[in-house]
């Protein structure tokens, strides 16, 4: 354990360390807290450098327990600082900065010990709050090796929700509570299992305190019909807060991070979201995983990201747009824009062309794999409906710099891992949605197939065969395109703008198709009518009561207004809405979860 003393001792060392060696910079890394704090107390640590020839520097902040390796909480960007906790377990925290020169050639560490503090009492578990107000920490004191121990929280209406297990390991036992409303007095108990037998702890009382969100919660519209599962729902809305609700639009959870829009939950209790603004350099366009108390986990930019393609012979990227998503194995998958001028291809002359370029980082968000669209599409096949992006671009476009007009070509919208270790993706523009040659990091990235109009494969059978008044039954300019673990169940939220382009009156659909590769066969299982058009975004889910789960993103409420907002429905296997529920601001995906620890 070190004291605060040698902890500055060893900052001036590597300062003093800096300066003697010529043309490097020196660096210096300051918490707010004195050592030792209490677990789960946020600690921002500053970073500054100086030197000769420094330029604009940039920042990389990695962490450790003692004994551990480090692990990059944020690479290599602008900011000077970081927010930093854990809950993992008390003992020795080491974090260390790296300073670069502008044009990365000359780099210094420091580093500092920050050691963390039990919060469990002696006689048993406690119960801290945080930050955020709707999150706590459970605490239990060691628990024997070979136990494990998960917390179950029920609220005054007896819906119970619970954490993951964690092992016991001879530390404190830490755990985020969160999913539950407001001004509402929650029963909490540990469960200890072992060699099958299962013990409750004492109980306790949390009353939740209310809440301010910035801005308001939107008002909820909910339908009379109840339904039976699932009873959180995660919205990644626009130019908000991402919230967390119950059924009846209470909110349960939300993350004021600077993020654009959250795009998916991840198993355990932390997300992913991005950030966009096509003012900003790709320094400034970045992705982030956090947690639920809203502590970054790992974090990286598009110009570190361009660094690492740069030096694999990859064109660079402007920043991310859409999805990115963890892997089973810890990796990351992500969508970003890359762009090229290209010369009597879509228009006479020269034309700023935006396609897109597929990632999979490593858990420090390292570049493992890149896809370049340019490589393997035919950009001869313009967008579908003829869609442009202009400079600055908003959401709507990945970032863009090479023209004050871009043609928007792709507009990539999703990515999934396939059960066999390849990629589909959702190419909203072409009305496509492909499979590309992935192998788990040894494919080739070439296109094994096309899936919607003018692709593949041949829709047939099941609700198309009773349905042949339906003069457009492929999707056009779908979201969320996604297999089910039996990697043949396909369900996707059909946006519809190519179809209802020329049937104005249209509206979006919900579907769900069997896809038979061998035979190049697409089968309707469900051609929902969802009762609204939503000219963007979306998501579709499958529920555990064979339900199906869509979310209408962007549309008006009431039909005719200029009130923006967005629907989440319940829809049954027949095509009948059981449950909707609308709020009064754009969403970008919303997610139905037993609770904020499982994802979909």
């Amino acid at each position: 354990m070190l004291s605060m003393k040698a902890i500055h001792t060893v900052s001036l060392m590597l300062c003093i360390a800096a300066r003697i060696l010529p043309a490097q910079i020196s660096v210096s890394l300051t918490p707010s807290h004195r050592s030792p704090v209490a677990l789960g107390t946020v600690i921002t640590w500053t970073a500054s450098a100086s030197g000769p020839n420094i330029g604009i520097p940039t920042y990389r902040f990695r962490a450790r327990a003692a004994g551990e390796d480090f692990h990059t909480v944020v690479d290599y960007g602008p900011n000077a600082s970081l927010d930093w906790t854990t809950i993992d377990r008390e003992g020795s925290y080491e974090i260390e900065v790296t300073a670069r020169s502008g044009d990365a050639t000359q780099a210094m560490a420091a580093s500092a010990v920050m050691v963390m503090t039990s919060l469990a009492g002696g006689n048993g578990p406690e119960i801290t709050a945080t930050a955020n107000p709707l999150v706590f920490i459970y605490s239990a004191p060691p628990c024997p090796a070979g136990q494990s121990l998960s917390v179950q929280f029920t609220s005054p209406e007896g819906y119970v929700q619970s954490t993951p297990s964690k092992p016991c390991s001879g530390f404190s036992v830490n755990f985020y509570l969160a999913g539950m409303r407001p001004e509402a007095q929650y029963g909490v108990q540990g469960i200890s299992a072992a060699e099958g037998a299962v013990a409750v702890g004492p109980s306790l009382t949390l009353a939740t305190p209310s809440i301010s969100l910035p801005p308001s919660p939107p008002a909820s519209i909910v339908s009379t019909n109840a339904p039976a599962v699932d009873g959180v729902l995660l919205q990644s809305t626009f130019f908000s807060p991402a919230v967390a609700t119950d059924l009846s639009g209470n909110v349960v959870w939300y993350y004021a991070g600077n993020i654009s829009y959250l795009t998916r939950p991840v198993e355990g209790g932390s997300f992913l979201g991005l950030f966009e603004d096509g003012t900003l350099d790709p320094s400034h366009q970045f992705i982030r995983e956090f947690d639920l108390a809203g502590i970054t986990l790992a974090e990286t930019n598009a110009a570190r990201i361009n660094e690492q393609l740069s030096a694999m012979g990859v064109h660079p990227i402007g920043g991310f747009h859409h999805e990115v998503r963890k892997l089973p194995n810890g990796n990351y998958l992500a969508l970003a824009d890359c762009e090229r001028i290209l010369t009597d291809v879509q228009g006479p002359g020269g034309v700023d062309v935006v396609g897109d370029t597929i990632l999979v980082l490593d858990p420090d968000f390292q570049v493992l794999w890149a896809w370049d669209a340019f490589d393997h599409l035919d950009p001869h096949r313009p967008a579908i409906l003829g869609e442009t992006c202009t400079y600055p671009a908003g959401l709507s476009c990945g970032a863009f710099y090479l023209a004050p007009l871009a043609n928007d070509w792709l507009h990539g919208n999703a990515l999934q891992l396939t059960t066999d270790g390849d990629i589909l993706y959702s190419i909203r523009h072409q009305d496509w949605v492909v499979k590309i040659d992935y192998k788990n990091g040894a494919g080739s990235g070439n296109i094994l197939w096309k899936l919607g109009a003018e692709g593949d494969f041949r829709l047939a059978g099941g609700d198309f065969e009773l349905r042949r008044h339906d003069a457009y039954p492929w999707f056009s300019h779908q979201h969320d395109p996604n297999f089910q673990a039996d990697g043949v169940t396909l369900m996707l939220y059909d946006n519809g703008n190519t179809r209802i382009a020329g049937d104005p009156g249209g509206h979006s659909r919900g579907q769900a198709l069997r896809i038979d590769e061998a035979r190049r066969e697409a089968w309707l299982l469900l051609n929902a009518d969802l009762g609204v058009y939503s000219s963007a975004v979306g998501s579709a889910q499958l529920l555990p009561n064979g339900d199906y789960h869509f979310d209408s993103g962007v549309l008006n409420i009431p039909p005719g207004s200029a009130n923006f907002g967005a629907q989440s429905v319940e829809v049954t296997p027949q095509g009948q809405i059981a449950y909707s529920i609308q709020f009064g601001q754009e969403e970008y995906r919303t997610f139905r979860m037993p609770d904020l620890y499982t994802a979909p």
